[in-house]
């Protein structure tokens, strides 16, 4: 048992908020800062020539690559979940993370080539998965049940990713496009590096938050999972083999089984929790309703999530980079969603406060998200139809598409790392949080089929039917809003 004690209600020393948010605002910020530091630059460092110092791959490849990159991410947030409730505790995961993501950085600061990427993106998957979803359970320890500052205090730990997300274009993207592409992967290491110096020095405010598992293995059970891994590593080790010693193992093999996972390993996920006799009835009514917001944040994360891929060729390869007589990086534009969030994220913390009871439910926020998010890409196809798609487009065009896909982020993003901490079982809490983040996965998992068909040819439908598609769904989550809500055992 921690020597640490309980975390007082009235706790209130940052920002009205526990100050142990403090301690995970700023690990988030530099973890942010360095995941979004390397993805400002990866897409150009995948597809510019070799002279240039990049890898020469062609372009519906890169982004196809980048878009499976972010599912294995958000997808192994399942095994740090796991980690955390079974093993190590939240807190201890997310050290171990931190560490491994920064040592992710550290390989592909070196010039390597394609065997130093594949090294540093099993390091940087295995170590968001263990520190990103934990992290945001913590947030969620701090506040009791009944305590109405939670949807705000997870709004303003939005702000800190998003901080974080801000600033690494500006310092990683420039030094990685103007100087080079390893330098800047190696100033990622260090901003990854400065967050694990704040987290050990302030988890003395956190309290008992993620201090030990939730559902220790017993004894007898850990035998039984190290022989299930083992076996689990030997069989995957047998396959890749087999399929390099046939010539089977290509990358369009692996995005193609990447995009199957990402979609099925949800659903089993939760067919699991909700079999599980250590979930009661409430808990079972929660996860049902649970579903339909996991299925529009999906929808709505296939528009988010193309930020990095689509939107970043779009801003590299359509977008006039003068501005006001300056000649902006590309790179520069990955700025636009943090920005867009910083502004509006404290206008939504102080609207649901103060709303208080009155303010729309969970579902009810979804929808309206789901709206939004959709019309940010309809928007897009507004320089292909007027201008057709060989004159490079005004950079307004992304600053509008952004402002309005993040008014959606909002309504929805922080809102459901809330509901998911409050819909969660008692048994499955961390695991809970990583379903959550495997909604991501599930759309970077479709995204990498969907960026394929993006081209000069293809971009108006392109942009038009990805953005229809996303804004129906959010039609139809306004219409089973009353019946989530029903199911929810009284969580709004």
């Amino acid at each position: 048992m921690s020597e640490q004690t309980e975390i007082p209600t009235s706790d209130r020393g940052f920002f009205g908020h526990p100050r142990g948010l403090a301690t995970l605002f700023f690990l988030e910020m530099w973890e942010r800062f360095s995941y979004y530091g390397m993805s400002a630059i990866l897409l150009y460092y995948l597809y510019d020539q070799t002279s240039d110092g990049g890898l020469g791959l062609d372009k519906p490849t890169s982004s196809a690559l980048v878009s499976i990159y972010g599912a294995l991410v958000f997808m192994s947030g399942i095994v740090g979940g796991w980690m955390a409730d079974r093993l190590l505790g939240m807190r201890r995961a997310v050290l171990l993370g931190g560490l491994l993501i920064m040592c992710g950085h550290l390989a592909l600061a070196v010039p390597g080539g394609l065997p130093a990427l594949l090294v540093s993106m099993l390091l940087i998957v295995v170590g968001t998965g263990l520190l990103k979803p934990n992290a945001s359970s913590m947030v969620g320890e701090l506040y009791t049940p009944a305590d109405n500052r939670r949807d705000a205090g997870f709004s303003l730990f939005y702000m800190g990713i998003n901080l974080g997300a801000f600033i690494a274009p500006y310092l990683v993207g420039t030094l990685g496009q103007q100087v080079d592409y390893h330098f800047g992967f190696g100033l990622a290491a260090v901003g990854m590096a400065a967050g694990l110096v704040v987290y050990v020095r302030g988890r003395a405010r956190l309290g008992q938050a993620g201090d030990a598992p939730t559902n220790p293995l017993l004894s007898g059970e850990r035998r039984q999972v190290a022989l299930r891994a083992a076996v689990g590593v030997a069989v995957l080790a047998v396959v890749v083999a087999v399929l390099g010693a046939t010539g089977f193992l290509t990358v369009q093999v692996l995005i193609n089984a990447v995009s199957v996972l990402a979609v099925l390993l949800p659903v089993a996920y939760s067919i699991m929790m909700l079999r599980s006799p250590k979930a009661d009835a409430v808990e079972r009514s929660r996860l049902i309703a649970y579903i339909p917001l996991f299925i529009g944040a999906v929808c709505y994360w296939v528009v988010n999530e193309q930020s990095g891929s689509v939107l970043a060729q779009f801003a590299d390869t359509r977008t006039d980079l003068e501005i006001f007589g300056f000649a902006v990086p590309s790179s520069w534009f990955q700025s636009l969603n943090p920005i867009a969030t910083l502004v509006l994220a404290p206008t939504f913390a102080w609207l649901w406060i103060r709303l208080g009871d009155r303010q729309p439910t969970t579902p009810r926020k979804f929808a309206t998200g789901l709206l939004l998010g959709g019309a940010s890409f309809v928007l897009m196809a507004g320089p292909g139809l007027l201008h057709g798609v060989d004159a490079l487009a005004s950079p307004w065009w992304l600053v509008a598409s952004y402002f309005v896909v993040i008014c959606g982020s909002m309504c929805l993003s922080p809102v459901g790392l809330s509901a998911t901490t409050k819909l969660a079982p008692r048994a499955f809490l961390a695991q809970m949080m990583s379903l959550w983040f495997l909604a991501s996965a599930a759309a970077a998992g479709i995204n990498a089929q969907l960026v394929q068909f993006y081209r000069a040819e293809t971009e108006v439908g392109y942009f038009a039917g990805v953005g229809a598609a996303v804004m129906a769904a959010g039609v139809v989550m306004h219409l089973i809003a009353p019946w989530v809500q029903r199911r929810m055992g009284g969580v709004r």
